[in-house]
């Protein structure tokens, strides 16, 4: 296996290729250093095969749409990711191949709860769920502690000790570490148990990231036009969630809720379908189209997209918007079809 670090920097990015095919994949590429990419693969003659975020980034813009666009790359991250231009999705214990190289697939949620580890051949990339000598935050919406410390405990510690680890940031100017290190030395993690890791997160006050919001939302929805308004944190906390049991509830009523998906159309009709009745208005097309949602305005209305991140923009609009009921469902079209609820694959017209 080729391997390299590219970013040298605080965010890391890596590059694995398989020697034999000379197929290669980038882990957690950064948009700034694209060209820089491209001219490694071509100085090395690899063909970029697999494009992996290790979990939907808040702190930088992700290098992933515009290099999927250049090379038709797969663009693979976990199913509960947000971004509708992933074009695999995978969970825990499943393979990527990259050539002959295969790479297993652990769910480490916490940080965020699409966030993966990658073990391949001796090393484990694990995302800002667990860092050198420390571990990522897990404050952000969609973050919990206690998934971070089962995942860091019961999957990536029980990882051979010499197992060479790589995580997606450092801030100290390290470059990597071992399980078995971090297991004996990481200042978050050993001798605690998850109440007291728990605990000890509560009381840390992290400073946000710097311009999160013009970060996170376009990482979490692929839409990067200079024309979109976003809203603030304030406003996407002011959103009311309704879990899919909530809404199937609401469905079946002899008044339901009018449903509103936000999703694209290749997403409306594709591997998770919609919900039955529901009506489709891309989030890039929202704003400009809100008018058209007049009519059902005095109605509930529920807001879908495949795992509620997208909805919650699309939510925090329509409420900046005047409209006054609105709903996000919480965990989106992942939820509603992992608890069966029903669904159908027609498309309608928006207008329908």
């Amino acid at each position: 296996m080729l391997f390299r670090e590219l970013n040298r920097g605080k965010c890391k990015t890596y590059l694995i290729a398989c020697e034999r095919t000379r197929r290669a994949a980038l882990i957690d590429p950064v948009k700034g250093q694209v060209e820089r990419y491209l001219a490694l693969l071509a100085y090395e003659g690899l063909k970029l095969d697999a494009l992996i975020d290790t979990h939907t980034h808040a702190d930088h813009p992700t290098g992933t749409f515009l290099l999927r666009d250049l090379t038709e790359a797969r663009l693979i991250m976990h199913r509960r990711a947000p971004v509708p231009l992933a074009t695999e999705h995978v969970e825990d214990g499943d393979t990527i191949h990259v050539g002959d190289l295969r790479i297993e697939v652990l769910y480490t949620p916490g940080h965020t709860p699409d966030g993966i580890s990658l073990y391949v051949e001796g090393r484990v990339f694990t995302g800002d769920v667990l860092l050198i000598g420390g571990t990522g935050r897990a404050d952000f919406a969609g973050g919990d502690s206690g998934h971070q410390y089962d995942a860091i405990a019961g999957k990536l510690f029980t990882l051979p000790e010499d197992t060479v680890v790589y995580p997606a940031h450092d801030y100290r100017g390290n470059t990597s570490s071992t399980i078995g290190h971090e297991k004996k030395a990481n200042p978050r993690m050993a001798g605690r148990t998850r109440e007291q890791y728990v605990a000890l997160m509560a009381s840390l006050n992290f400073p946000l990231p710097e311009k999160i919001q013009e970060v996170l939302q376009p990482n979490q929805s692929a839409i990067e036009d200079d024309k979109t308004k976003f809203p603030d944190l304030a406003q996407l906390n002011q959103v009311r969630q309704l879990t899919a049991e909530d809404v199937g509830a609401r469905f079946a009523s002899t008044t339901p809720p009018f449903i509103l998906d936000v999703r694209e159309p290749q997403e409306y009709t594709g591997e998770l379908a919609h919900i039955r009745g529901s009506v489709l208005i891309p989030l890039r097309e929202l704003a400009d189209r809100a008018g058209e949602l007049i009519p059902h305005k005095s109605k509930p209305i529920v807001v879908v997209c495949r795992s509620g991140v997208r909805s919650t923009t699309a939510a925090a609009i329509l409420s900046g918007l005047g409209f006054e009921d609105v709903y996000n469902l919480q965990g989106g079209m992942i939820d509603w079809h992992d608890r069966g609820l029903p669904i159908e694959r027609r498309a309608r017209a928006a207008n329908g």
